[in-house]
């Protein structure tokens, strides 16, 4: 169970106070509070640490107590669950893997009532601690299996569910490995409820999962800071047309575009054309949607080449979703030498060397505005872009 001398001002303070230092000191002097371990003081340290950017709410408010380091790793990030909350508006939602408790948090700024579904005893103590210090008012908490509660309910309007990607200590990748098993109990979950949100990690293949989910209407593509974060699949009975919405999310800004699904499958392949004036990299939202196709249909770009899936053009598109770069020149890889440039950001798209091969190689050091992007251009031919970003 949760340990609540853990909520003392003085431990509290201590918690505050050794936020900065390593815990592996901390463990060497001991706990200096009679009734708790070290190894719990040491845990909600490194929790304080691991939620200043992910969970900045939940770090800066005091009494806050953090769960074992796996369990933070799952949780959703701020940014990602706010996300969320706008697609449960005014509906009543089942969480059948509670967690931290971080969606739920949100899910109740926008739903009608939720309900925490939870079945790890401690982990249900601490989101019900947290979010009541937080001020969330309409969450239930449930401790206990989810399959068995939802047996027991009539209807809700959404289920959702994180299912576990840890099964026995062991990484698992399908949807029918993880728990809870979604596609063994999909029909069931239907029953209960006329929607259900499936919260994938970025790994899972898209395309796979919306054949063995059935009725999936909206997949959901979400990054941070170009980063992909998760795939959420919104499962309804009634679907009719498919849609992939790529979500581009930072702190203050999010970007939302919609594509039909499998719209790509019908376009054309783009042309092709050398590097002209302006470079541009999708961000990490369209790239994994494998809306190569489309994105240069909407923002008519060529591409250099059909694996590179980097694009060109001679006007400026300032509204493109990604990264935009002015081309300052370029080189075939046999005419590069260290002389033309010394300093940059090196990325390699469909390119033979990594990275760290190229520096290596080049003698270039890391860093600075000018950014060297290696790739192949429809020729074949390898090459070197110096560009500046602009966006």
């Amino acid at each position: 169970m949760m340990n609540k001398a853990l909520l003392d001002k003085e431990v509290q303070d201590y918690i505050r106070l050794n936020a900065d230092v390593d815990v592996n000191k901390i463990i060497l002097k001991g706990s200096p509070f009679k009734g708790i371990d070290v190894k719990e003081i040491a845990n909600q340290i490194q929790g304080k640490k691991a939620t200043a950017k992910k969970l900045p709410l939940w770090a800066n408010t005091d009494g806050i107590i953090y769960p074992p380091k796996l369990n933070l790793e799952q949780s959703s990030s701020e940014i990602t669950a706010l996300y969320k909350s706008k697609l449960v508006k005014n509906a009543k939602l089942v969480d059948l893997t509670g967690g931290f408790g971080v969606d739920d948090f949100y899910f109740a700024k926008e739903a009608k009532e939720v309900v925490h579904c939870e079945l790890n005893t401690q982990l249900s103590a601490l989101a019900q601690h947290n979010n009541q210090l937080l001020g969330a008012q309409n969450i239930t908490f449930h401790t206990g299996d989810s399959h068995e509660y939802l047996q027991k309910i009539q209807q809700t309007d959404i289920i959702y569910t994180d299912p576990s990607r840890r099964v026995e200590n062991s990484k698992v990748f399908l949807l029918q490995d993880c728990e809870p098993n979604i596609i063994q109990h999909l029909d069931f979950y239907l029953s209960k409820a006329s929607k259900i949100i499936l919260k994938a990690a970025p790994i899972l293949d898209i395309y796979a999962a919306v054949k063995a989910l059935k009725y999936v209407s909206e997949i959901h593509v979400v990054s941070v800071n170009n980063e992909c974060k998760e795939l959420l699949f919104i499962i309804e009975k009634q679907a009719s047309a498919t849609k992939i919405i790529c979500a581009l999310l930072s702190v203050d800004h999010q970007n939302i575009l919609e594509f039909p699904y499998l719209e790509e499958e019908n376009i054309i392949s783009p042309s092709y054309k050398n590097p002209e004036t302006y470079l541009y990299e999708p961000d990490a939202a369209i790239l994994k949607a494998g809306l190569f196709k489309s994105i240069a249909q909407k923002f008519d770009l060529y591409k250099l080449h059909q694996h590179s899936h980097v694009y060109t053009s001679t006007v400026l598109k300032q509204d493109f979703p990604g990264r935009v770069l002015k081309i300052k020149a370029y080189y075939d890889l046999k005419q590069f030498s260290r002389q033309q440039i010394e300093q940059a950001n090196v990325i390699c798209r469909n390119f033979p060397l990594k990275p760290e091969e190229v520096k290596k190689k080049f003698k270039i050091k890391d860093g600075g505005d000018t950014y060297l992007y290696c790739t192949t251009i429809s020729n074949g031919l390898k090459i070197m872009i110096i560009a500046e970003r602009i966006i």
